[in-house]
């Protein structure tokens, strides 16, 4: 019945500034996107637990008896790499399964498992969701800085600086869009990539990494003034920035082709864009003025998707995860929820 139904939703992210100087001690600023991760629990008493991620076309389903005999000392023991490996042999996955989607299912069977050994899991408390999404992120990226679980669990913005995550206690609504170039690229190679332009040309690099800083440091200020009193000159203000900070990521050799015709495409229509994230393809994202048209906007977004590119309008800042009434939902979320 519909009132056994836990609808659960988690915002996306985007890095507004900060890419690679953040893993040099360099400030990042994370937000919150009102681009959402829904999630339907829905108890069975067929003895069995599925998992279905439809926009990745995965469906499982293990009998719940198996799972329960399973000897899951392995979670407390070994490295993660260790872990994964044995989890993916509980999914049936090869050893050698280089699909970065089907990591979602041994992150799945990871807090599945271990949350249901343990006796202290309570939904309400944000920092257990925090601490076990963080688990998650382990299981796929290996060592992830811990921001985008953060984000997506209290929503709204953050700043990290080495280690250390703190809230934006102001800020504005932004329009943008979302970009997704679709060229498949490697955040660990790209890392790599500059730590080693650093190690060559330290006083070139350093330099940029300490603009960099300073981009993120002046879009706080902007933001922070912004939520108080938001004017035109301050949506000219995070231009400039979006249009340094993408160049100087450009030169630290993290940009795609993909991502210069981006920028170009949105430069052609009066707009400002850059990469979010690691780059060398990946996602963009663009700022849209308040003072902007309607058919502005929509013509970016034809050209963009003319591209080959996908392109979604959304807003930063969300609100992070939070249980929803059925009724409350979209008419297409609710479609694709089998609701």
């Amino acid at each position: 019945m519909l009132s056994q139904v836990l609808l659960v939703s988690a915002p996306g992210k985007v890095i507004l500034h900060g890419e690679h100087s953040v893993v040099h001690g360099k400030v990042a600023l994370a937000v919150a996107l009102n681009l959402r991760t829904f999630l339907r629990l829905q108890p069975h008493n067929s003895g069995k637990v599925s998992l279905r991620l439809p926009n990745i076309g995965i469906q499982q389903t293990w009998d719940v008896a198996r799972l329960q005999l399973l000897d899951t000392s392995f979670l407390e023991q070994g490295d993660l790499t260790e872990q994964v490996e044995k989890l993916k042999e509980v999914a049936g996955f090869s050893k050698d399964s280089t699909n970065h989607d089907c990591l979602a299912v041994p992150a799945f069977l990871y807090l599945y498992l271990t949350i249901c050994r343990s006796q202290r899991w309570t939904e309400e408390n944000l920092e257990l969701i925090n601490k076990w999404a963080f688990q998650g992120e382990r299981v796929i990226h290996g060592n992830p800085s811990g921001v985008d679980n953060a984000v997506s669990t209290w929503g709204g913005a953050l700043r990290y600086q080495q280690g250390k995550i703190s809230p934006l206690k102001r800020l504005p609504t932004l329009e943008i869009l979302l970009v997704n170039t679709k060229v498949p690229r490697s955040t660990k190679a790209l890392v790599a990539s500059v730590r080693n332009r650093m190690l060559k040309f330290p006083e070139i690099i350093a330099p940029l990494l300490a603009s960099m800083d300073a981009i993120s440091l002046e879009c706080e200020r902007v933001l922070g003034e912004m939520a108080a009193a938001p004017a035109l000159e301050h949506y000219l203000v995070l231009e400039e920035l979006i249009d340094m900070n993408q160049h100087h990521l450009n030169a630290l050799g993290v940009g795609h082709a993909s991502l210069d015709q981006l920028c170009q495409v949105t430069t052609a229509h009066g707009l400002h864009s850059k990469l979010t994230g690691a780059g060398g393809g990946g996602c963009g994202i663009t700022l849209l003025r308040p003072d902007l048209e309607r058919p502005e906007v929509e013509d970016t977004k034809q050209a963009l998707t003319s591209c080959g590119f996908d392109c979604w309008e959304t807003s930063i800042g969300a609100p992070g995860v939070f249980v929803h009434m059925a009724a409350s939902l979209d008419a297409s979320v609710q479609q694709a929820l089998g609701i």
